[in-house]
């Protein structure tokens, strides 16, 4: 049989391409996979051609699911929308918008990965209508799967072909992370070697602890700091990027939640927390948790008698927050009665008023035939004015 002359070239290509793997820790790798786990849509920056894609490609694989990559810049805002279908009788069935090829597919396999590649290259129209896509899940009328995640890369407007600022609403949105590339990696890389981050797991027994860590984190904090609750930066490039809101706070607690439960490492998480809520906002959050050292609210929930109340109030409400937090995510008469144990530690203290909200948190959750513990008693009178307890 008669070969074809580029038969020789198609091996020499094939044996280019193969290369083999190795365990190795990448922060950014690792702190994409865990906004991923979170469910957070994710917006990697990064020079045109230092691996972006490449990166998407390794966690699709590292997770078993399909990825559809979609080029924002070379779509029209209805691509996203749907196209009109006009039916049989559109006065009667209306006229619904057909979605594209791969929102279908992704709906078809229940879970995936879409990647929207140079978002900063699409003009307003299109970010507007990509907007829909990441606030509802909807490409014309189709729903997208929960499980479905959203991952998208912009090149700066300084390298990007016709680029533009991503709007405030789209850009807050987004957990931001800045991609680099590692000279040394990359020589590695081309030698046949490159480098395969591990995944960071959920670990089932911890999610209920790592939530409740996290709500009495970033509660704390914000009590702390309350003008960090929202701040609006004021030149168009920092509104394109990450900035504190009460959405963007709710992302970085699910961030820290998700680094508890999977025990990534702490520059991944701090990469995340930093990319969701900007700078600024996010270096003052992870100081404070730094000197916070917040206990497992389970471990005191199984022996509350054997901790000690911190002694600053900011502190001590992230630590009662988290504690009734937890109660809630596993309510049982023996927790619930755990939690009054702890709560009791604020009022021996002489700080009540710091416990308050959590106290009436707590009443909230009392099954009625459960009997009123002693722990309560210190509350009673701020329980029956908030309503929490009959007069």
């Amino acid at each position: 049989m008669t070969s074809h002359p580029l038969d020789a070239a198609d091996e020499l290509n094939r044996r280019a391409r193969a290369w083999r793997s190795e365990p190795a820790r990448s922060t950014q790798l690792e702190a994409l996979a865990l906004a991923v786990t979170a469910n957070l849509p994710v917006l990697l920056w990064g020079e045109p051609g230092i691996g972006k894609s490449a990166g998407l490609e390794r966690l699709a694989d590292g997770l078993g699911v399909p990825l559809e990559t979609v080029i924002a810049s070379v779509h029209e805002p209805s691509d996203f929308a749907g196209l009109p279908v006009i039916g049989d009788d559109p006065a009667a069935t209306g006229v619904p918008m057909a979605p594209p090829d791969w929102a279908v597919r992704l709906a078809a396999a229940g879970r995936g990965l879409v990647f929207f590649d140079e978002l900063s290259s699409a003009p307003p129209a299109v970010q507007a209508a990509l907007l829909r896509v990441v606030l509802e899940r909807r490409v014309g009328s189709l729903t997208l799967p929960g499980p479905v995640r959203v991952v998208a890369a912009a090149n700066p407007p300084a390298s990007a072909a016709d680029g533009w600022h991503l709007s405030p609403p789209l850009a807050n949105r987004f957990v931001h992370l800045h991609w680099t590339h590692d000279p040394r990696t990359v020589a590695r890389g081309l030698a046949g070697t490159w480098p395969e981050p591990a995944v960071p797991v959920v670990d089932p027994a911890k999610a209920a602890g790592a939530v409740a860590r996290a709500r009495g984190a970033v509660s704390g904090f914000l009590t702390a700091r309350p003008g960090l609750a929202h701040h609006l930066p004021d030149s168009a490039e920092a509104r394109g990027g990450a900035w504190p809101s009460p959405r963007s706070w709710e992302m970085a607690l699910r961030l820290l939640a998700a680094g508890y439960a999977t025990g990534a490492g702490d520059d991944a998480v701090a990469a995340a927390v930093v990319g969701a809520v900007g700078d600024g906002a996010g270096l003052e959050l992870l100081a404070y948790l730094e000197a916070l050292d917040l206990p497992d609210p389970d471990k005191v929930l199984a022996n509350p008698g054997a901790f000690a109340l911190p002694s600053r109030g900011d502190r001590q409400l992230a630590f009662l927050t988290a504690v009734v937090s937890a109660v809630q995510g596993d309510l049982t008469r023996k927790r619930w009665e755990a939690g009054w144990a702890v709560l009791a530690k604020a009022v021996d203290a002489g700080v009540p008023d710091v416990a308050a909200r959590a106290a009436a948190d707590l009443a909230a959750l009392r099954d009625l035939d459960w009997p009123v513990p002693d722990g309560i008693d210190g509350f009673v009178d701020l329980l029956r004015l908030s309503g929490a307890l009959p007069g």
